[in-house]
């Protein structure tokens, strides 16, 4: 490779690295988690899904919902968990104007705050319904748990609450879709930027020569092992972030605007009208037996959404709409629509056979990126290659420090490396004992909703990075953050004992290996930052920053 070429290469891949370093970081670290999004509610809430396989019962809720309000008319949307462990409904205001009134919306006071509570005012109702329970778990932010937490700060949706103005896109989404097209340049740059000595340094590991050496082996090998997995996760996640700005230009290409038609060409939206004829319908439906029937005839396949337009008018419809299971096919969608009182039928899809072109790219984007077609086994090495992201990232930020921390650089240079270099650190090593902390107070809690969780992760994540950034000690702040881990993830099967009973041995008798999975997975986390604690204490060779020039002060504190 030419030195033109080189330079090239070396200086994008460092300049968008590290400008998303820790960013890139925080979506890593989430995302790993985020694989066993469905676990971790589990284990919150003591309430295996594993174990109990719940029944997807829908009458209920209807039934529930009659009791409080004047259901004719309504529109009712019900959008089923991944694991069918429970429903989030939705109950708009009734079409018929004498069940319903409109009435005036009123001067809103002060700022709403997280996806919240939709309707009330209107008549209107939201909220998520457990078939484990058989009854309402309340709102969005009472339901709101440690696993929907995670996956949701993996694409930095936490973002959108905090941000005050309206750029026309939710910022957090706008952020993390700019991360992940950087990370593009980022992997690709470094994989040119390695591959005249991938061949020959592949296996140089050497843990015993100076630290910069020691972090460059790290950061290129696992690297370049992860780069099959970092690739895909860089475009499906562009793909999934910022597919309005890619479908953008084919709005008005080929849809003249109309955004809704495009969604709906793409699948993501099944549009259903139905003019409300101020008729009831004279036979009652029974929702379940609907579902049930078509449950039954696509094996192999769950239930993703039922929808129901003008609930008993002559003109209701339903829709039950499906996914198959990847084991049955990668690839498909399913879909059932019915005008009920005529019985007609309006569309009809196979989940489990006679899928097209838009249902293979679609799943193909997120079996890759949510690692659902290979069970609990993928979804751990998912988890590891993520870590193994979060140390290629740590590494990176160490590489790009002592490279630039030379006797000859100026000294505003070096204060503004070292202050970026430890504030990056700071923040994202306090990450892993900041998540094991919240888990512990989750049990701790009497009360624990979407602002107890917000207020525990973020209050804890904002004291303890301060605290390491005001240390300026690169390597306290490694060993007092393993040591922390050690503690704290430790605690977490503990604290989940203590408080419910449910201790390892328990779950495991019962068949509760999703809540197991989670203790196991911290207890696992504590002994390797024990033996990594180990290793630092006994064989780490100290190393300085921002040492001092001749005749100057010491800028920085050296260990």
């Amino acid at each position: 490779m030419d030195l033109r070429k080189y330079n090239i290469y070396f200086h994008t891949h460092t300049i968008s690295g590290i400008i998303i370093a820790a960013i890139l970081y925080v979506i890593f670290f989430a995302g790993s988690f985020s694989f066993f999004k469905d676990d971790i509610s589990a284990w919150q809430k003591g309430k295996s899904i594993v174990a109990q396989h719940p029944v997807q019962k829908f009458n209920p809720v209807i039934d529930s919902l009659a009791g409080k309000h004047n259901l004719l008319g309504r529109n009712f949307d019900f959008y089923v968990q991944r694991q069918g462990q429970g429903t989030y409904v939705s109950m708009t205001a009734s079409s018929d104007t004498t069940v319903t009134k409109p009435k005036p919306k009123p001067k809103r006071e002060g700022k709403r705050k997280g996806r919240g509570r939709r309707g009330g005012d209107d008549d209107s109702a939201y909220f998520l319904y457990s078939f484990t329970d058989q009854k309402a778990a309340g709102d969005y932010s009472e339901a709101y748990d440690m696993g929907e937490f995670l996956y949701r700060l993996h694409f930095l949706a936490q973002l959108n609450q905090v941000f005050p103005f309206d750029i026309g896109t939710p910022f957090g989404y706008l952020i993390a879709g700019i991360v992940s097209f950087l990370f593009l340049f980022a992997l690709i740059t470094g994989l040119l930027l390695h591959w005249d000595k991938i061949k020959s340094n592949f296996f140089v590991f050497r843990p015993v020569s100076k630290w910069k050496t020691v972090w460059t082996d790290m950061h290129t090998v696992l690297g370049v092992i992860g780069f099959p997995f970092q690739l895909v996760f860089a475009v499906t996640g562009v793909v999934l972030i910022v597919n309005y700005v890619i479908l953008a230009p084919f709005t008005d290409l080929l849809y003249e605007g109309n955004s809704d038609k495009l969604y709906e060409s793409l699948q993501y939206n099944r549009s259903m009208t139905a003019e409300y004829t101020y008729k009831p319908m004279k036979a009652g439906f029974d929702l379940d037996a609907f579902v049930s029937e078509w449950q039954n005839k696509w094996k192999g396949s769950e239930i993703t959404r039922v929808a129901i337009r003008n609930y008993m008018d002559e003109s209701m419809q339903v829709s039950v709409e499906s996914k198959p299971n990847p084991e049955t096919n990668f690839a498909g969608s399913g879909l059932v629509h019915v005008e009920v009182a005529s019985g007609k039928m309006l569309a009809q899809k196979s989940p489990v056979d006679g899928g097209n072109y838009i249902d293979g790219v679609k799943s193909l984007v997120f079996h890759l990126h949510f690692g659902d077609f290979g069970g609990k086994p993928l979804r751990i090495v998912f988890f590891i290659l993520g870590l193994m992201g979060c140390a290629v990232i740590i590494s990176g930020i160490l590489i790009w420090f002592v490279a630039r921390d030379k006797v000859a650089t100026e000294a505003h240079k070096r204060k503004f490396n070292f202050w970026a270099s430890n504030v990056f650190l700071a923040a994202c090593l306090s990450m892993l004992p900041v998540t094991a902390f919240t888990f512990i107070m989750l049990k701790v809690l009497p009360k624990v909703d979407q602002s107890a969780i917000y207020h525990t992760y973020f209050y804890s994540w904002l004291i303890l990075s301060l605290y390491f950034i005001i240390r300026r000690n690169f390597p306290l702040m490694n060993r007092q953050t393993l040591l922390l881990s050690v503690v704290l993830c430790l605690g977490v099967p503990l604290a989940n004992g203590i408080s419910t009973g449910l201790w390892m041995w328990t779950t495991w008798q019962q068949g509760a290996f999703d809540i197991f999975f989670i203790d196991a997975l911290f207890l696992v986390l504590s002994a390797c930052c024990a033996f990594a604690y180990r290793r630092v204490k006994l064989e780490a060779k100290p190393f300085k920053v921002l040492e001092k020039k001749k005749g100057r002060a010491a800028l920085g504190v050296g260990v």
